[in-house]
C-alpha cells in the first residue's frame, strides 16, 4: 500500500510536467498549420468520405448510415493506431532530458497518450457534423462515450510503454509495428461488418481483436442507440487493465538500462 501511495505521490508531483508535455506535443503537431486545430476535424472527414467512395457500394448494403459507421470504427482505431507511434518514440526523443535530470520516464509516453486523446476528442465534432449532415438521431447513450473513450486509452497506454521500451533495446520494431498495424487495421471491422468474415475469422475477431470491443462499444452507443452487453463492456476493461498491468511490468523491468542504449 506505501508503494502504492509513494507513486501516486510521484506522479501528482510532476503532473503539471505532464500538462506542459501534452501542450508541448500540441502544439509541435500544428506549428506552422494554417488550419492548426481544424485539422483534428478535418481529416477524420477527408478520410471517412475518400472511405465511403471507395467501400460504400461494397458493405453499405447490410449497414444503415454507412458514413457514421465507418467514421465511428476509424475514430477508435486511429487513436490507437497514432498514440502508439507517438509513444513509440517518446523515450528516444527525450534522450538529452532523462540524461541530465531525473524524471519518471514513463511521463513521456503518457504525454504522447494524452496528448493523441486530445485529437481524439477533437474528432468527436467530425462525428457530430456527419450526424446532422446524415440527420442521425441521437440518442441519450451516448452521454456514455466517454466510458469508452477511457478504456480505449487505458489500453492504448499499456501497448505505449510496450512500445517504448522496446524500441530503445530494439530500433526495428518501428518497422515491425508499422507492418502490424496495416494487418490489424484490415482484421478489424471499421469499414465492414463483422458477419461477412467466415466463422472462424469472426470468432478470432470478435474475441482475440482488443480494438472490435472498443469499437463495438462505441458504434452501440452512437449507432444503434443502445448501451453494450456485459460481454463487450467488461472485456473492454480487462482488456484495457490487462495492457497496462502487462506495459508498466515491461516498462519497470527496462527502465534503468535505457541511458545505456541512447
Amino acid at each position: 500500500m506505501s508503494v502504492m501511495r509513494d507513486r501516486i505521490n510521484t506522479f501528482l508531483k510532476y503532473k503539471d510536467l505532464l500538462r506542459e508535455l501534452v501542450v508541448r506535443d500540441i502544439k509541435l503537431k500544428y506549428r506552422r498549420s494554417f488550419l492548426g486545430y481544424i485539422w483534428s476535424i478535418l481529416n477524420p472527414l477527408l478520410i471517412m468520405i475518400v472511405m465511403t467512395l471507395v467501400f460504400s457500394q461494397m458493405f453499405q448494403r447490410g449497414i444503415d448510415n454507412f458514413p457514421v459507421y465507418l467514421l465511428t470504427g476509424n475514430i477508435m482505431f486511429e487513436f490507437v493506431n497514432s498514440s502508439t507511434h507517438m509513444a513509440m518514440y517518446s523515450v528516444l526523443d527525450n534522450a538529452a532530458l532523462i540524461k541530465k535530470i531525473y524524471v519518471p520516464k514513463y511521463i513521456f509516453t503518457l504525454a504522447r497518450i494524452t496528448s493523441a486523446m486530445v485529437d481524439l476528442v477533437f474528432s468527436l465534432g467530425a462525428l457530430l457534423l456527419v450526424m446532422i449532415v446524415t440527420r442521425s438521431q441521437f440518442h441519450w447513450h451516448m452521454l456514455a462515450i466517454p466510458v469508452v473513450i477511457a478504456q480505449v486509452y487505458i489500453f492504448a497506454c499499456g501497448i505505449g510503454f510496450i512500445l517504448s521500451a522496446a524500441n530503445v533495446f530494439f530500433r526495428d520494431i518501428q518497422y515491425i509495428y508499422n507492418a502490424f498495424t496495416v494487418a490489424w487495421m484490415y482484421v478489424t471491422p471499421i469499414f465492414y461488418p463483422v458477419e461477412l468474415l467466415p466463422d472462424w475469422l469472426r470468432w478470432v475477431v470478435e474475441h482475440l481483436n482488443p480494438m472490435y470491443y472498443y469499437i463495438q462499444h462505441f458504434r452501440d452507443l452512437v449507432c444503434y442507440g443502445q448501451l453494450p452487453s456485459a460481454y463487450i463492456f467488461w472485456g473492454g476493461w480487462i482488456i484495457g487493465f490487462v495492457m497496462l498491468a502487462f506495459g508498466l511490468f515491461i516498462f519497470k523491468k527496462t527502465q534503468d538500462n535505457f541511458i545505456l542504449y541512447f
